[in-house]
């Protein structure tokens, strides 16, 4: 029926837009997770349209339910009595659907439990070697994105602290300079994909 064919499009059209309005948020953990730095700042541009994306998601799934119900409740089926509602018809699929769209839509809330915590203890000789620098940040847009800055830095030998933030755009980092460099910071920021800004 025509009807199913538009629910069927509709779920799939909310699915897509709310996996899109975190896609900003998701390539990072997924970079973490396979070793891969520098992709994680690729679909940041996309940032923007998210409130678009999450409202799209919503009116899509929505109209998947009403014409569920529609369907459901309307008596001109031209199906036989007794046959079995295909995949997508049922209320299991669209339940699934709605599901799976309302994690990847609070995705970037929940994001930063994906980052271990490799925060190491630090031994400072001589208060002299700690030195504090701030570095501006291009491409960061959410807190998966801080996080993703966060675990790359701290990777590093002698990182006392490190903060960043995608509101601010910027890493503030302190570090003993006798067991690591500023170069070193900005390489591991960059392996990040995000872009450090001079």
């Amino acid at each position: 029926m025509k009807t199913e064919k538009v629910s069927k499009q509709a779920a799939y059209t909310g699915l897509f837009a709310a996996i899109a309005s975190s896609s900003c948020c998701i390539p990072p953990v997924i970079a973490l997770i396979a070793g891969v730095g520098g992709s994680a700042s690729a679909l940041s541009w996309m940032e923007p349209f998210r409130p678009y994306l999450i409202v799209l998601a919503v009116i899509a799934i929505g109209y998947a339910w009403y014409s569920y119900f529609r369907l459901k409740n309307s008596d001109d089926c031209d199906c036989e009595i007794g046959d079995k509602p295909k995949w997508y018809q049922t209320k299991w699929f669209l339940i699934m659907i709605t599901l799976f769209a309302a994690l990847s839509i609070a995705f970037p809330y929940y994001s930063s439990s994906f980052y271990p915590d490799n925060k190491k203890d630090v031994v400072v000789v001589s208060q002299s070697d700690i030195e504090t620098v701030n570095f501006d940040i291009k491409g960061m847009t959410c807190a998966s994105c801080e996080q993703h800055v966060i675990h790359a830095v701290s990777e590093l030998e002698g990182i006392v602290y490190v903060e960043a933030s995608f509101e601010k755009a910027n890493a503030l980092v302190k570090y003993d300079k006798s067991k690591t460099s500023k170069e070193d910071i900005e390489k591991a920021i960059k392996s990040t994909g995000y872009k450090i800004i001079k």
